[in-house]
């Protein structure tokens, strides 16, 4: 039986990391985001009210952005390739945004209304995108080594 050497656990906790700091940086960003929509929601269609679904949403958000910024880091790897990234905003925003399409389906048969559903989610996370793409170019982030 093999043990592992101790360079192969201080690199496979260095990885778990940067996963981890572009887990929250894909948290935050998208949260804010996610936030500065609702808010915004809130001003133009009626009056802002706090209660629980705004901590589910939030929580939903976090965890979201946070799955993300962790799956983005793999998938991009070291590649350049824009159609990698446009694709990770792109599933990620339309997974979001059918599960959002599918409850408001329920109450209300506006087309609009899901299409600015899909056009939100898909717009923080291109926001997330971008704050990730930041901070790998400033190497505030490390991409992941296969």
């Amino acid at each position: 039986m093999m043990f592992p050497q101790k360079s192969d656990v201080d690199n496979l906790n260095g990885e778990r990391r940067e996963s981890l700091k572009a887990g929250f940086l894909g948290a935050v960003s998208f949260s804010a985001m996610a936030v500065g929509i609702a808010l915004l929601h809130s001003f133009w269609f009626g009056a802002l009210v706090w209660d629980l679904t705004w901590l589910v949403k939030g929580a939903i958000a976090l965890l979201s952005g946070f799955l993300f910024g962790v799956t983005y880091r793999y998938i991009i790897r070291t590649d350049q390739n824009s159609h990698l990234k446009d694709g990770a905003v792109l599933a990620f925003g339309l997974v979001r945004a059918g599960a959002g399409i599918e409850i408001e389906a329920r109450f209300t048969d506006s087309f609009a209304l899901f299409i600015v559903l899909g056009v939100e989610s898909v717009f923080c996370f291109l926001i997330a995108r971008l704050a990730l793409d930041l901070a790998l170019n400033q190497q505030w982030l490390k991409p992941f080594k296969s």
